[in-house]
């Protein structure tokens, strides 16, 4: 799909918001890309995550592995459109883990999936799990990349949409900050 085309369906779901946020990262930006509200629609979900898969589809992958909760549903579909089993991540008490009785084989070729990256610390918190278990990372797949390209995991990645979106440290650096406007954490951890 082209760019445009993307950035269309993001729009039209309401997915790209504009005001003062906090990201996971703790970062502040002016602009909050909500997955979510473009992954309530099955059609859209299966289309944008189509280019994930057609990226890996040559890569012998075994197995789908996302973190909860933006990459649940992508890596369900990943693993549907590549005929593997898909699995997800989670937090407890803090720290990213397996949990209900997942497993991820020794030597099995993992493909992670996330839905927005900033600076990638949830992907690298799955791929620790995946390799402590003794299994490959074979690549990356996100639906966003809001370092512009940056974000390095070592691996093959592939981005449907890349951008380049701002963020800043919170206070004297956040230029929003400034104007008095509160940060708002619409994600899925501490949300507001």
């Amino acid at each position: 799909m082209e760019k445009q085309g993307i950035m269309e369906i993001f729009e039209k779901t309401g997915a790209v918001m504009k005001g003062h946020f906090l990201l996971t990262s703790g970062l502040h930006s002016d602009t909050y890309i909500q997955c979510a509200k473009v992954l309530q629609y099955p059609e859209y979900t299966s289309l944008l995550v189509k280019e994930i898969a057609d990226a890996f589809k040559d890569d012998g992958i075994e197995l789908v592995v996302g973190p909860a909760m933006g990459g649940i549903l992508i890596a369900y579909e990943a693993g549907r459109l590549l005929g593997v089993p898909a699995i997800f991540t989670e937090r407890e008490n803090g720290n990213m883990t397996l949990r209900r009785g997942f497993d991820i084989p020794e030597g099995a070729k993992v493909l992670v999936v996330e839905d927005v990256v900033t600076t990638g610390g949830s992907v690298r918190e799955v791929i620790d799990i995946v390799r402590d278990r003794g299994a490959q990372v074979a690549g990356v797949g996100l639906l966003v990349d809001r370092s512009a390209g940056k974000v390095d995991f070592g691996v093959k990645k592939a981005a449907v949409l890349t951008l380049d979106v701002k963020s800043y440290e919170p206070g004297e650096r956040c230029p929003i900050c400034g104007t008095g406007a509160p940060a708002v954490k619409p994600g899925s951890r501490n949300i507001s």
